[in-house]
């Protein structure tokens, strides 16, 4: 299932691929991204690069933030099947985005053993844990890992310089929309670690963020999240628990100023029916 962070990750790496594989230590010259679908058995990877050298390699990179004990498993097929498809060696990579996402699985290595015998299979692939990552490491890289920076290796008290030093880079660097799309990124995946409060206290002083339109987009899509659990719950406690109608008419309403409006009606009508006929 699609994850909040998938879309901002895979615009930036597709922005700049070569940033992404500088970051996870395997620099390149020539990048290419390729397609990641294995529609023949169902799968896609996340994004699948083709590097350019004298003996080309492909590298995979799959994103993590919440924790997949099959993940070995999984990362052993796309390997496979890109090695079947491209035929080209594949270097496989776990990039977990939070903590959550780790577990003892994750160790590099998948070994399948047959009984009383030796292994007969053996697979390595590379774990790459984005808060163990030096923040100077990532504030001296490629712009398109920068949003990664606030995850790194950095205490709560270092953000804002953190912050000031990646709008330092974007204003030097990055086109307008290029900087619209980093820092909607920063936004998402900061959400991953930080609590609504903070991030917003920290980049309200960023131009960009105000004038991104998806970063507008997810705004309104929160307030209208919070506007509707307090329907629920202040209608709950009024009428009681809704019916699968009621809660599905109101998981569909949409516009925070329908939602509010929806609440003010909550003590002049006796019934969900007669509130969501609205």
């Amino acid at each position: 299932m699609p994850q909040p962070f998938d879309a901002s990750t895979k615009s930036l790496i597709e922005a700049q691929p070569a940033d992404w594989l500088a970051y996870l230590g395997l620099p390149a010259a020539a990048v290419e991204l390729i397609p990641a679908d294995l529609s023949t058995v169902t799968a896609a990877a996340d994004k699948v690069l083709r590097v350019a050298a004298p003996a080309p390699w492909l590298a995979h990179l799959e994103l993590q933030a919440s924790r997949d004990p099959d993940l070995p498993e999984r990362k052993l097929e796309y390997n496979v099947l890109l090695k079947r498809r491209h035929h080209l060696p594949v270097r496989s990579i776990v990039v977990l985005l939070r903590r959550e996402a780790d577990g003892p699985e994750l160790t590099g290595l998948l070994e399948h053993w047959l009984p009383e015998e030796d292994w007969y299979l053996r697979f390595r692939y590379r774990v790459v844990r984005v808060w163990q990552k030096p923040v100077e490491e990532v504030l001296a890289g490629g712009l398109a890992t920068l949003p990664l920076a606030p995850l790194s290796a950095v205490r709560k008290a270092a953000l804002p310089g953190v912050i000031r030093r990646m709008a330092e880079r974007v204003r030097r660097e990055a086109s307008p929309g290029d900087a619209a799309r980093l820092w909607t990124a920063t936004y998402v995946l900061m959400g991953l670690r930080y609590q609504e409060a903070v991030i917003t206290q920290l980049l309200e002083g960023v131009r960009e963020m105000r004038e991104s339109v998806t970063y507008q987009a997810i705004l309104r899509e929160g307030r209208e999240e919070e506007a509707r659990a307090i329907l629920l719950r202040l209608g709950s406690k009024r009428f009681g628990p809704p019916a699968e109608t009621a809660r599905a008419a109101l998981e569909t309403a949409t516009g925070i100023e329908r939602l509010e409006r929806l609440s003010e009606r909550l003590l002049d009508v006796e019934s969900w029916e007669e509130l969501l006929a609205e």
